[in-house]
């Protein structure tokens, strides 16, 4: 026997409490949500579907059977998000309510409370509880039990993206990348060269976590495809890029060539457009001088003088001043004066006959021009032949 100290009816509410308790703690007792050992924490791949298994049984009971008849079940599932629960599926007297993709593996009334997930995303990871709930006919609570379970939606590499840094020249340097936009778990990365020269690549020219491959020192043995294999544990991707490696000058230094070239062609044509330009502009005004003269019928001497036609005949330009006779008759054989200034052939004049004398000089006539005047304004003297009585020059 149990002695309670203190009052009588303190130890007349403890020893009601007490009695209680043991009363519900069968009650209590009476349902257990089971989940298998080991399987509390799940694993699925994206796009693929996954099964939440959960039961429960009654007191006494070994294993899950059929509902009693009397059976009035409540199951529902929840997803933790943050601080709170969202409902995924109910099923509530009879009736089942869930979310799109959601699912009770097996049809109710049943003891088996498993929760199918299809099409799986990764937001759909987390902690799922289940909470079941079992009342008589009458309405009395038979039990209650909650069990949880976590998942984790994997997701494979997505296709990854290779490029290629640098210029890829014999005795230069380049660097391979290769980076998944999306893995869950963090995709590992690998870089071969693929056949006839198959080679794999270690650290430390590969770097696994970024996916860059450094190739240093080029040679055209170095030429070919590289494949790059993302891959994490649930699934792989790959991607290549070519690598030819030259032994001309680099694309840049032949670009920066045909710019210089092209640069120098343009100033080159520049230069001979502005140089015809120069030249025409300096012939146009000569053409115009020579297009609008007229040239002169005569030689433009000046006034009084005189010269030798172009025949090479004896010809005289004088003034009409000059040629102006004397006051009197005229002698015999003097030129008649012209009013034109234009050469004239004039036949030549009769001279005395001079035997075995000395020519004596002829002294201009009182009216004539001297020769220090005709000297002074450009007169050329001429030497004039002999003629013999027949007219014939001697």
């Amino acid at each position: 026997m149990i002695s309670l100290p203190g009052s009588p009816a303190t130890n007349l509410l403890q020893f009601l409490f007490l009695g209680l308790t043991t009363l519900a703690s069968p009650s209590r007792a009476q349902l257990e949500l089971h989940v298998p050992a080991g399987l509390t924490k799940l694993q699925a791949v994206e796009g693929a579907e996954v099964v939440l298994p959960a039961w429960y049984t009654l007191q006494g009971e070994v294993s899950s059977t059929k509902p009693k008849p009397w059976e009035v079940l409540t199951v529902m599932w929840f997803i933790k998000e943050g601080n709170g629960l969202n409902q995924v599926l109910s099923y509530i007297g009879g009736a089942t309510s869930s979310n799109s993709g959601v699912s009770l593996v097996y049809s109710m009334p049943s003891r088996n409370v498993s929760l199918r997930l299809q099409g799986l995303q990764e937001k759909d990871s987390g902690s799922y509880l289940c909470s079941v709930n079992v009342q008589d006919s009458q309405g009395t609570d038979r039990g209650h039990s909650t069990n949880t379970l976590e998942l984790n939606v994997l997701v494979p590499p997505a296709p990854p993206s290779c490029h290629l840094q640098g210029v890829p020249r014999v005795g230069t340097n380049v660097t391979l990348s290769c980076q998944s936009p999306r893995s869950k778990p963090t995709a590992q990365y690998q870089w071969v060269r693929s056949p006839p020269s198959s080679q794999v690549f270690f650290a430390p020219v590969l770097d696994a976590i970024h996916g860059s491959l450094s190739l240093k020192n080029l040679s055209t043995s170095m030429s070919g495809v590289y494949i790059c294999k993302a891959h994490n544990e649930v699934g792989s991707a790959q991607c290549n890029v070519t690598l030819e490696v030259s032994t001309g000058p680099g694309a840049t230094v032949v670009a920066g060539a045909v710019v210089g070239t092209l640069v120098g062609l343009g100033l080159l044509a520049g230069s001979v457009l502005l140089y015809h330009h120069r030249v025409k502009a300096l012939e146009e005004p000569a053409n115009d001088i020579k297009e609008d003269a007229v040239a002169p019928r005569t030689l433009p001497w000046p006034k009084g003088s005189d010269t030798i036609s172009k025949n090479g005949t004896l010809s005289s330009v004088t003034s009409a001043r000059a040629l102006r006779p004397p006051q009197g008759p005229s002698r015999p054989g003097a030129l008649t004066p012209t009013s034109s200034l234009s050469s004239q052939v004039l036949p030549s004049p009769r001279l005395p006959r001079m035997d075995g004398a000395h020519p004596q000089p002829i002294s201009p006539s009182p009216g004539g021009v001297s020769s220090s005047a005709l000297s002074r304004m450009g007169a050329v003297p001429v030497m004039v032949p002999a003629q013999s009585q027949a007219g014939s020059l001697v």
